[in-house]
């Protein structure tokens, strides 16, 4: 028996996607790759300079353009983030969660999404984005570990 809810979509923000993946780094090399400029071309987009500071507005070549709206340091990024094609932006937060100083969950949640099409497409891109963070971040913990 159905109670009507469609996955994804809430009464005050549209529809919205979470995905985290815990990597075996620390918070500081977490936040160290995110803010880097390998980092951002992964999540962001390939842009000419970002500032991670309240209130700096950023554009890639992609089409994607925003406003960082929260910046603390190792523990979360809260932006406003949009596509080109877009109607309106969305509001995109990164978040870093754990105790262990050897693991880092890296937390992608997007909210203001339009249409339940778009919580897959992006559900799809942050997975994506976790994927090659990963892939990143553990080759370079390697390459530190083989020195």
């Amino acid at each position: 028996m159905s109670d009507g809810k469609v996955v994804g979509k809430t009464a005050s923000a549209g529809y919205q996607i979470g995905v985290r993946r815990t990597l075996p780094i620390s918070k500081e090399q977490a936040w160290s790759f995110l803010t880097s400029s390998e980092g951002v071309r992964i999540w962001l987009g390939e842009v000419a300079e970002v500032a991670f500071a309240q209130g700096a507005r950023f554009a890639s070549s992609e089409g994607i353009t925003g406003e960082f709206r929260v910046v603390k340091p190792l523990e979360q990024l809260r932006l406003r983030w949009g596509k080109k094609e877009w109607a309106k932006p969305s509001t995109v937060q990164i978040r870093l969660l754990g105790n262990d100083p050897d693991r880092t969950t890296i937390s992608f949640h997007q909210e203001n999404l339009d249409h339940a099409s778009t919580r897959e497409q992006m559900k799809q891109h942050w997975e994506d984005v976790l994927n090659t963070i990963q892939q990143q971040t553990i080759v370079a913990d390697r390459g530190e570990e083989s020195r």
